[in-house]
């Protein structure tokens, strides 16, 4: 599959006879709206883990340097918790864009924060997008973070914000924060 999947996701029409759709954030969705939303509120998913596992070309990393950045995982009994936006559908015309990179739009069941439920929309890559770089340890992931620097800024910046953000909705990601112990092992080592 190609780079860059805004046509893909154009083609899916599943939402838009509907005046509004929940849309999942669960990286940088979560601390950096840059779309108007009607509603925001803390949600999770179920069978999905979050993991740095997508390479980033265009936003925090470049072709010849790829960033990373998470996608989800299918695993059982797991939960992703992140932040629920209610948009208009004409809302994902940018969202395509700016998850242009690999990710596709799927349809998923989230739960809000006093147990309601609602069907929305994730963006997702899977091992299939030409942008994966898949599983890797911790510290590995961490380092090339540490190195990567793209056009929306370091890729450092990104794994900080997504665990600060984590932090404020009072929810524990240990790939998150594994990955962040050893990105802060680096940056020390990087003062002297």
């Amino acid at each position: 599959m190609s780079l860059n999947t805004t046509e893909i996701n154009r083609l899916m029409n599943r939402f838009d006879s509907h005046a509004s759709v929940w849309l999942f954030g669960y990286g940088s969705l979560i601390f950096k709206a840059d779309f108007p939303f009607l509603e925001r509120r803390p949600a999770s998913i179920t069978g999905w883990s979050r993991r740095f596992y997508q390479g980033s070309h265009d936003h925090r990393g470049t072709q010849e340097a790829p960033g990373r950045v998470v996608t989800l995982v299918p695993e059982d009994d797991a939960v992703c918790h992140g932040m629920a936006y209610l948009v208009t559908p004409e809302e994902f015309a940018h969202l395509d864009h700016r998850e242009k990179n690999g990710y596709l739009r799927l349809a998923i069941e989230m739960t809000f924060g006093d147990g309601g439920t609602a069907e929305g929309i994730v963006y997702i890559a899977t091992h299939e997008n030409a942008a994966w770089l898949g599983p890797a340890s911790e510290r590995d992931i961490a380092r090339q973070i540490a190195g990567a620097r793209g056009p929306s800024g370091p890729n450092s910046k990104y794994l900080l914000e997504l665990a600060r953000a984590l932090r404020a909705l009072g929810k524990h990601d240990a790939h998150v924060q594994g990955i962040e112990a050893h990105l802060q092992e680096f940056l020390q080592s990087e003062k002297g």
